[in-house]
């Protein structure tokens, strides 16, 4: 549905501008760390209780249900291809008000990213080296991040593909240790087992539902690919392809990880620690040493993770920037060496190194998953009102990809999003509402409409 939208922005020669020096793998390796290889390692024991011994069958419901969304991020970067993502395509397709308040709102999802994973870095290194003080190691993995980032668009990505190697590493080892651990005690029929998948004596829908909301979690991330638009080489092709090449790997991966995990643990009911699961399993089939080597694999996921929240969290803050829906003059700013947006990296850096010291672990999360779903519901429909409402859809649209593909995601991303728990809807109504208060002021009551920036050239 396109209305109008007020003045256009455009590039003027020799400014700083994001530059396209990424590739379409450039974007799955960036997309694959966001969304981490081993993001189902820490939720495998909780998500086999919730379901009742079906994690695997959830992932992959999970899978299909995020891969239906990476399609309408996808196509909308097709349309705009520019940073910004949710906050971009809603400003341009709907309403520019709209969109900062969709914008603010996805700001909880890449802020509060880093600040998951450095909080978790934080903790697992203090676990170790208690005697050192936890702001100062806060100060430490945060300043790291922080410093890694300003350093360019190229630099983080060659750095998280370094990180992803490492994990595949540790990861590659286990499932060789896993595939001969079963093969040795159960044969070719204890590998090849659908129980993992259907076990007809616990399987319960509602069971298979809460599991599939909490796997959901696993896939949060894949719509970052989208918010580096801008610096990929043929967005309108790579961004769609990248997003959903992260959704289909994190499904099967973490599908693969889980099913062995399953058939080397069958009874879900026999775990001594949910939240540990997982590292009992490795400790099973590969001893100590590979229970050690998955502890130092989740420090890594949690940098690199970090890595790649930061470099997000910093890219839609330029957007919102650049429009002048927030102070330009800051947000806006581009690196004139590097072309990146400099001071909104060191402003996360800050922010995130306040939000570690004062915010548990767990509630970062949940704000995470709060505004992962939001943006994911909102893209949706935003798809939908575009590809199948708009009048520039007369005459070519297909009623299974223009309606019922978005349809689909926005009802199971909105369903996800309601299932949450009630003091994570509240913090983020609150937070939703403080944006509502500043975007009025900033536009004089909604009687401003904010500048949006031209990609006509892309």
């Amino acid at each position: 549905m396109q209305t109008p939208i007020g003045p256009v922005q455009a590039k003027r020669p020799g400014q700083p501008h994001l530059k396209r020096v990424l590739s379409l793998w450039d974007l799955v390796y960036y997309g694959i760390i966001l969304t981490s290889p081993i993001a189902a390692v820490p939720l495998f024991g909780e998500a086999q209780v919730l379901s009742h011994g079906h994690t695997v069958t959830t992932l992959l419901l999970g899978m299909v249900a995020m891969s239906v969304t990476a399609v309408s991020f996808g196509r909308m970067a097709n349309v705009y291809p520019s940073s910004g993502s949710v906050y971009s395509y809603i400003s341009k397709a709907l309403n520019p008000h709209v969109g900062f308040i969709l914008g603010w709102a996805m700001f909880l999802e890449y802020l509060f990213q880093p600040i998951q994973n450095a909080l978790y870095a934080v903790l697992a290194i203090h676990r170790m080296v208690p005697q050192i003080p936890f702001a100062i190691l806060a100060a430490l993995i945060v300043g790291l991040i922080t410093l890694m980032t300003v350093q360019g668009i190229k630099f983080n990505v060659r750095t998280t593909e370094v990180l992803l190697g490492f994990m595949m590493l540790i990861t590659a080892a286990f499932l060789v240790l896993a595939f001969r651990y079963v093969m040795m005690r159960q044969g070719v029929g204890g590998l090849l087992s659908w129980q993992p998948i259907y076990n007809p004596a616990t399987f319960d829908l509602r069971a298979l539902a809460a599991g599939t909301s909490f796997a959901a979690l696993v896939f949060i991330g894949f719509d970052g690919v989208s918010i580096l638009a801008e610096e990929v080489k043929d967005p309108k092709r790579n961004v769609l392809l990248a997003a959903v090449l992260v959704c289909v790997f994190t499904g099967l991966f973490s599908g693969l990880q889980v099913y062995l995990a399953q058939r080397v643990w069958p009874d879900h009911t026999t775990f001594q620690n949910h939240e540990t699961a997982f590292m009992d399993v490795a400790r099973t089939v590969g001893g100590p040493l590979l229970f050690t080597a998955y502890g130092v694999v989740l420090l890594v996921s949690s940098m690199a993770c970090g890595l790649a929240g930061h470099v997000g969290a910093a890219r839609l803050l330029y957007s919102m920037g650049r429009d002048d829906v927030i102070p330009k003059k800051i947000f806006g700013h581009l690196s004139p060496q590097k072309g990146n947006p400099v001071y909104n990296e060191w402003i996360v850096g800050i922010l995130a190194y306040i939000a570690v010291l004062t915010i548990p672990w767990e509630l970062a999360a949940e704000i995470v998953t709060f505004g992962a779903l939001l943006a994911f519901t909102a893209v949706n429909l935003v798809a939908l009102l575009h590809f199948w409402f708009s009048q520039d859809a007369l005459g070519q649209r297909n009623v299974f990809v223009d309606a019922l593909v978005p349809g689909f995601g926005a009802v199971f991303c909105f369903v996800l999003l309601i299932g949450l728990q009630t003091w994570t809807k509240y913090a983020g109504l609150t937070w939703l509402g403080i944006g509502l208060v500043y975007a009025s002021y900033r536009t004089r009551m909604f009687t401003l409409r904010p500048k949006l920036f031209n990609f006509n050239e892309t």
